[in-house]
């Protein structure tokens, strides 16, 4: 930690090692989204498409890049970034490792959300997404009222999400059973999450939506970092506790349900982002840059292999980021068995 002293007396505290992961993590997703650009059936080199995204490429380059393979990029980032940052808020507010969107159910409830859509309304794409993000919200709200006790408690909101999990699980099993073929086809490739096909009408709504609430969340970092000491201690400090987690809560739901309406329930990302992230810098807290840009370059990384690992098969991204943070979760699982915490 290095204190940083300005010309009008304004101290800032810089944490070096994490300002160098998150610069780190930036050059890599930056790097993995230029060759994930340059990937598909026709191929293009990684200079060409720094080339022209410049402005500098030919016109059929500049199709292929800026209609067809940008926008999915930039979904990706996005997506991964409210993921890894929503992930983070979650893990921080419940001060539980196990206690993302993933484990609350929150990606559940955005599923019922486009399932009724899909299977009650034959909705397309747009209301679809809407319904997700709907669907996020509501199973957000009814957590929290469950969870609610003269406060909201990390290990109460766990056991309550977990719950509320199962029971949107059943819904989304009832749903699939009521759908015709068409429908629930459908609907199992969106409950696999995936950015194929996703264009610019995706991308700036989640970029609206990020843009005004990652700066919102970064001011609340200080307070959430108090909240992570008790809430005795952090009302001590001046925090404004219940406030300050509902207000975090909000945030995190919305980031999560907007990533999920415009890429499907991508798993696990949230669940890994915040903790492979901690592990690099070391650092006590939440650490919501770090995990903002992690979440990113995971999925990225994941899209990328996702279309060139398995040989012909192209699966969708949600299959990749299962099977890596299935593994996570089962050594998270263990490693904290054996240090007693569960």
């Amino acid at each position: 930690m290095k204190a940083i002293r300005t010309r009008g007396g304004l101290s800032v505290r810089l944490d070096v090692r994490t300002a160098v992961v998150v610069a780190l993590l930036l050059v890599a997703a930056l790097v993995a989204s230029v060759v994930l650009i340059g990937t598909g059936d026709f191929e293009i080199p990684a200079g060409d498409v720094v080339r022209t995204l410049l402005g500098n490429g030919d016109a059929g380059q500049e199709f292929i890049i800026n209609d067809l393979r940008l926008p999915r990029v930039l979904v990706g980032l996005l997506v991964g970034a409210a993921l890894g940052l929503g992930g983070a808020l979650f893990q921080s507010i419940a001060r539980n490792p196990l206690g993302s969107p993933d484990v609350l159910g929150l990606g559940q409830g955005s599923t019922a959300g486009a399932l009724t859509m899909i299977v009650l309304f034959q909705g397309d794409a747009v209301e679809v997404a809407g319904g997700a993000l709907v669907g996020g919200l509501v199973t957000g709200l009814a957590i929290y009222l469950l969870a609610w006790k003269r406060g909201v408690h990390g290990y109460r909101l766990v056991l309550v999400g977990i719950g509320v999990s199962a029971f949107m699980t059943a819904i989304n099993g009832y749903l699939l059973t009521k759908a015709d073929f068409v429908d629930a086809a459908r609907a199992v490739v969106w409950m696999t999450g995936s950015l194929n096909g996703r264009d610019w009408e995706q991308v700036w709504p989640l970029l609206a939506l990020c843009a005004v609430l990652v700066p919102l969340v970064l001011v609340y970092g200080r307070p959430l970092r108090m909240l992570e000491m008790g809430d005795d201690v952090a009302h001590a400090l001046g925090v404004r506790v219940e406030r300050t987690r509902l207000v975090l809560l909000i945030a995190s739901v919305l980031l999560t349900a907007a990533a999920t309406a415009a890429a499907g329930p991508v798993a696990f990302v949230a669940l890994t982002a915040p903790q492979l992230a901690r592990r690099l810098t070391r650092s006590p807290g939440p650490n919501l840059m770090p995990a903002m840009f992690m979440g990113a370059t995971l999925l990225i990384v994941a899209d990328w292999a996702s279309q060139r690992a398995f040989g012909a098969d192209q699966l969708p991204v949600g299959v990749v980021t299962g099977v890596l943070g299935g593994a996570y979760l089962l050594w998270l699982l263990v490693t904290q068995r054996k240090a007693g915490r569960i």
